[in-house]
């Protein structure tokens, strides 16, 4: 299909993936400025080193929600403009096209296709291929020159690479005079776009067809798919059909007739999941006839539009990044970011995994990221779009101070570590306490009811009742399972409290044997190296374990 001109002009899109203008930011116009700025900046070299160099930074759903949010600033704050944003202003070239290549709207929204369709009869859908646009030209049935898309008005001579690539016939069966517009693909084994995604196919045929020279191993994966034969016969199927008798056999294939938007709809869905040669982003909707040729344009035509797939990552602006710090003092960052949708899950928040990635990436409130679904579940930072401007200073934990033996209570600083003692203390890690999770130990600290890891074994029914958050009912089931937690072995009790693991070790089951052991009797254990008997002696002879130790003693638990 014929490359957009990664320009997002669809009201249905922008709707659908930004916020209403009455949520304009509150910047001044200083900072609007700036913000505008940057985000045209980075557009602008986007744009340079996908149209002029042939090379995709940046994903192309990543792309137009990019520059919808940049309509959208705009919108809010007209001014600022003074940065050319016209998508392909650097990548013309020195040949001209003897006929313009349109490009794409997109739309991603489905009643903006069922809008796009109800005045239209005579409607095809085809596979979005994801390639690089060519001009083929024949005389008397030889390939004369191979233009590249270019500005969709000038482009590069690409003939003698063309001329290698055994897709692209060198004579037809006919002595015709011929110009035919596709699209020039990487192959692909039996590739299914919901599974695999584009792969960088797209890239790697625009660096190839770049080069001076192209070998004959790389040109052999190289696949043409023609979408249009501007000067053809009037109608889709007249064309299909003069297509294939001069061996353009794909667009006939992959060509269907659809009567609705519910067979729109089919045909996409099957796209998206079905083996096919080639990279696919969506699909191309397109009249049967269009307007003689000559009066084609370097624009989005009426006459067709795309519908994307389903994105596989979202553009998501930080708002703010806390850090958290686990059980045994590991920090993560996690960033809370303006809700978007991923396939139909509204997204709020992604851990940037650790303090050392995101002190790499260098993510501050104002960036703006990209997110996708590990799993198809679990939202997961793929990495850094563009900056805020102004870079704001945060409060970023010093590594040095959390370990495994930090934070034993919430004093200030240790309030996020230490929930996470709780919160591990009473899952199924621990003592798998029913009824009993992170925000039942959230409402206890807010109510000042716990100083130490072990301070609600003695609440009672009086103190929960005057705690907000706690009914009769939830006071009651709280209870017992705290008082059920006395009877649990002290196996549980030993990971509860966060004791190094021992690979299964057969250990005594009290604890004065345990903690009077040395680091040489620890690693006498099977699968016990040195480093894992060093810890295991700081635990056990640690004041604030040692002090929990004796507060289990005095509770009367199994093994103190």
């Amino acid at each position: 299909m014929p490359r957009p001109l990664r320009f997002c002009a669809s009201l249905a899109l922008a709707f659908f993936c930004l916020p209403a203008l009455a949520d304009c930011p509150s910047w001044t116009p200083q900072q609007a400025r700036e913000q505008i700025g940057a985000l045209q900046t980075q557009i602008a070299h986007w744009d340079d080193s996908y149209h002029r160099q042939g090379q995709a930074l940046v994903a192309d759903e990543l792309y137009d929600q990019s520059r919808i949010r940049l309509d959208q600033w705009r919108r809010c704050f007209p001014a600022p403009a003074d940065i050319p944003t016209h998508p392909l202003r650097t990548a013309g070239g020195p040949v001209a096209h003897p006929i313009a290549h349109t490009g794409l709207d997109k739309l991603n929204d489905a009643e903006a296709v069922r809008a796009w369709l109800h005045p239209r009869d005579d409607v095809w859908v085809q596979p979005k291929v994801d390639g690089v646009a060519v001009t083929l030209i024949y005389r008397q049935g030889l390939l004369q020159q191979a233009i590249s898309r270019g500005d969709g008005n000038t482009g590069q001579d690409w003939t003698a690479n063309a001329l290698q690539v055994a897709a692209i016939p060198r004579q037809l069966p006919k002595d015709i005079d011929l110009l035919l517009q596709g699209e020039l693909y990487w192959r692909l084994d039996a590739h299914v776009q919901a599974k695999a995604g584009s792969r960088n196919a797209r890239g790697r045929v625009a660096g190839l067809m770049a080069r001076k020279t192209l070998g004959a191993d790389e040109a052999s994966g190289i696949g043409l798919f023609v979408w249009d034969w501007p000067q053809g016969p009037a109608t889709l199927p007249e064309r299909l059909a003069g297509l294939a008798q001069l061996g353009f056999t794909d667009s006939v294939e992959y060509s269907q007739p659809i009567k609705d938007f519910a067979q729109a709809r089919q045909w996409r869905e099957h796209w998206y999941r079905t083996a096919l040669p080639f990279a696919s982003d969506g699909v191309v909707l397109r009249q049967s006839r269009r307007p003689p040729a000559e009066r084609w344009q370097a624009s989005s035509p009426f006459w067709s539009v795309a519908w994307k797939y389903p994105f596989a990552q979202a553009l998501a602006e930080v708002r703010k990044v806390n850090f958290k710090v686990g059980r045994t003092g590991r920090i993560t960052p996690v960033l809370e970011l303006t809700p978007v949708l991923l396939d139909d899950r509204q997204i709020k928040r992604v851990s940037a995994g650790s303090l050392a990635r995101w002190q790499a990436l260098d993510i501050r409130p104002g960036d703006h990221v990209a997110i996708s679904l590990a799993g198809l579940t679990i939202p997961r930072l793929d990495n850094v779009l563009w900056r805020n401007p102004q870079r704001l200073a945060l409060p970023v934990p010093d590594p040095q101070a959390f370990h495994a033996l930090s934070c034993w209570q919430p004093s200030a600083g240790c309030e996020s570590q230490f929930l996470a003692r709780l919160t591990w203390l009473s899952g199924k890690q621990g003592l798998g306490l029913a009824h009993v999770g992170p925000g039942t130990w959230e409402k206890l600290l807010a109510a000042g009811r716990i100083g130490h890891l072990l301070d609600w074994l003695t609440l009672d029914a009086q103190e929960l009742a005057n705690i907000a958050g706690f009914g009769a009912r939830s006071s009651t089931r709280l209870l017992n399972s705290f008082h059920s937690a006395r009877q649990r072995p002290f196996e549980r009790w030993l990971k509860a409290l966060g004791m190094p693991p021992t690979a299964g070790a057969n250990l005594p089951r009290q604890w004065q044997a345990l903690a009077s052991r040395e680091a040489e009797q620890w690693q006498a254990e099977p699968g016990i190296g040195p480093g894992r008997a060093a810890q295991l002696s700081a635990f056990f002879r640690d004041p604030q374990v040692l002090a929990l130790a004796e507060h289990l003693r005095m509770a009367g638990v199994e093994g103190f």
